[in-house]
């Protein structure tokens, strides 16, 4: 942050769009913004409760961009950004202070009825039917795997890492967690273990090479398949696994153990009990069921489920979190019970500004693909908005373990 927030600066009078989007930052209760305006009028908004913690800054370069705050709540902010008619020097700090002031903020800008409509109805038609479920995973994961090779770590992981004393890199933390899940499920050597929702094979890469089992795994990304398969089968021990193009719904057969990292939070509410009523008929007896889930806080959940975020606009369609309390509920529907809990949110957030920063490094090589400037701003965007969330506590990520009654 420069020396501008403790500089008097002579500014032009503001204009009415100012001076009604002033009167909802007035209302911070925490936290320093500084805003510039399209106008060249600078203001400096300080938390009612407190200046601190948080510092950020904004800088409007088109009138719109406000319009949009006006019309579009939050989703219209993020509008604007992605369309470059805002900016920050410090993105994730800004959406920091945002969280942190969320509820009054959101209060003060409440999005039109009529586009909240428009965006409930686009959420509901890409609801995860089985034909639905193929169509939102290729939108996000049929991006190419050369995309997401520029800025994922070399086991290729697009979750949550675990960082211990030993995690010397974001590779090391990722098998940190891989490692962590499987020893509390209790997977051993010879078991025969199901991964639903197997991406590009990192869990079952590891489960079948030093773990010394097998693995069933399934995915809808054809593009994830492709890799999964080529890089288990230059593997010593790449034919123990048999990963399929298969939706959770259509498996057969029984397992020792099953395993799904972040899968649920594609599934949708909707289809929630059929997912647990799946993973319980397809478990042995005496198995065990690892879940990694990104869930939203318990008090939240009711006002999110009502509403569409940026995340299930633009990245994810057709995405639900759940809150600890409804997934305990679900379990507890299910005939599921539950042995153990771990949650990590600050290893996402830290799992998060790796990848950002990773992201940002491969600028060159991201337009080299096609990707324009828009794509690029909504991905930082998304990036950003998850690490100030968990940094927030506005959403967290725990792995369950879980059990037939």
């Amino acid at each position: 942050m420069d020396g501008s927030f403790n500089r008097v600066q002579v500014n032009p009078q503001p204009t009415l769009a100012e001076k009604l989007f002033a009167r909802v930052l007035d209302h911070l209760a925490v936290g320093t913004l500084r805003v510039a305006f399209p106008s060249g009028h600078v203001q400096l908004f300080t938390g009612t409760q407190s200046p601190g913690p948080y510092r950020a800054e904004m800088h409007f370069t088109k009138w719109s961009a406000i319009r949009r705050a006006f019309t579009g709540g939050a989703i219209g902010l993020a509008e604007g950004y992605m369309d470059g008619e805002w900016d920050t020097p410090d993105l994730t700090a800004l959406l920091q202070l945002l969280a942190a002031n969320m509820d009054r903020l959101e209060s003060r800008l409440p999005k039109l009825r009529a586009l909240n409509l428009v965006d409930r109805l686009s959420h509901f038609f890409n609801r995860n039917t089985v034909r639905g479920s193929r169509r939102n995973i290729s939108y996000h994961y049929d991006l190419g795997n050369d995309f997401y090779e520029l800025w994922l770590d070399p086991s290729m992981t697009y979750s949550a890492a675990l960082f211990r004393d030993d995690a010397k890199s974001l590779e090391a933390a990722q098998e940190n967690k891989y490692r962590q899940l499987a020893e509390a499920v209790g997977i051993k050597p010879g078991d025969h273990v199901l991964e639903v929702g197997c991406g590009w094979g990192g869990f079952a890469d590891f489960a079948v090479n030093k773990l010394g089992c097998r693995v069933t795994g399934v995915t809808l990304s054809t593009e994830q398949l492709i890799y999964a398969r080529e890089r288990l089968d230059a593997t010593s021990n790449g034919a123990a696994a048999n990963l399929m193009l298969c939706d959770y719904r259509d498996l057969e057969g029984e397992f020792d153990h099953i395993v799904s990292i972040e899968m649920l939070e594609a599934v949708g509410e909707q289809f929630w009990p059929t997912y647990f009523e799946t993973l319980k008929k397809r478990l042995k007896p005496g198995g065990n069921i690892g879940i990694q889930v990104i869930r939203i806080a318990d008090d939240r959940f009711e006002s999110y489920r009502k509403g569409v975020d940026f995340i299930q606009k633009y990245i994810f369609p057709g995405g639900m979190l759940p809150s600890d309390a409804v997934l305990k509920d679900q379990f507890e529907s299910a005939g599921l019970q539950l042995k153990s809990q771990l949650d990590f949110g600050l290893d996402y957030a830290k799992t998060l500004k790796l990848w950002h920063d990773a992201f940002i490094g491969a600028n060159t090589g991201v337009r080299a693909q096609g990707f324009d400037d828009k794509f690029i701003r909504t991905w930082r965007f998304y990036l950003s908005y998850c690490e100030a969330g968990f940094i927030e506590g506005t959403i967290d990520v725990s792995h369950y373990v879980i059990s037939e009654k």
